[in-house]
């Protein structure tokens, strides 16, 4: 079943106007017509709906609500700015795994840097790949995707958080499974994740007087674009999501 999501004004008694860019594919690619089913994100919701008016606008009206697809646990991805494409996949990937949001972070070991101009048209890019992986995974809420922040920005931010935590390859002895244990109820979670050269032990340290908690994620040395979809698929887990 085609997914759109609504525009601005959301859903208004039981009708909503479908944002223009899904109006268009609908009409124009999908060439759908009206008393076709479809589903309809709209204010974190999820609905079932209808075509039922086809032109400048395209019109649906609702005929039920569906479960919700996002996760209790709200991660935010503090991703060191990796090489290349890399960052669409881990883009793409945090979507369907029910990331909240993505922050590229320009730390001390990333090979790419970015100035403001480029950071903003990357950011557009990303944001795009999320938009489409939210339709295509069903996601209720949009995934945001911001542009590139500081590493001093980063430690403003991540005391905002309920709890924050950064899986680095030195921690010893504290794992996921007991930082679950000992936050049952925490919802909105910090992940930080090193680029390709990892992270400098000043960085490591600043971090931890932010009361960002360094874990493992075993013996194993993970790339960038794998350690912060195994800690998110490990807690979503742990936290119940995936039952």
């Amino acid at each position: 079943m085609h997914r759109f999501y609504a525009d601005e004004r959301g859903v208004q008694d039981d009708t909503a106007v479908l944002c223009e860019e899904d109006a268009r594919h609908a009409s124009r690619v999908l060439r759908m017509k009206p008393g076709e089913a479809c589903e309809l994100f709209a204010a974190g919701k999820r609905f079932s709906a209808e075509i039922v008016a086809m032109g400048e606008q395209v019109e649906v009206r609702i005929t039920g609500e569906m479960p919700s697809t996002e996760a209790r646990l709200r991660i935010t991805l503090y991703q060191g700015l990796p090489k290349a494409d890399k960052m669409e996949l881990i883009v793409q990937k945090s979507v369907e795994l029910g990331a909240a949001a993505v922050v590229p972070v320009a730390m001390s070991r990333c090979v790419v840097q970015l100035d403001q101009k480029d950071g903003r048209k990357k950011q557009e890019r990303w944001q795009k790949i999320a938009r489409e992986a939210c339709k295509q995974s069903g996601r209720c809420e949009m995934l945001q995707v911001s542009e590139p922040i500081s590493f001093k920005q980063l430690l403003a931010r991540l005391p905002q958080h309920q709890a924050a935590i950064v899986p680095w390859e030195d921690a010893r002895g504290y794992s996921l499974a007991r930082f679950r244990q000992e936050h049952p109820d925490v919802i909105d979670l910090a992940i930080v994740i090193g680029p390709e050269g990892g992270m400098s032990e000043e960085e490591i340290a600043r971090m931890k007087e932010a009361d960002c908690r360094s874990v493992t994620l075993g013996p194993r040395i993970l790339r960038t674009e794998t350690a912060g979809l195994c800690a998110m698929s490990a807690l979503l887990c742990l936290y119940g999501d995936m039952e």
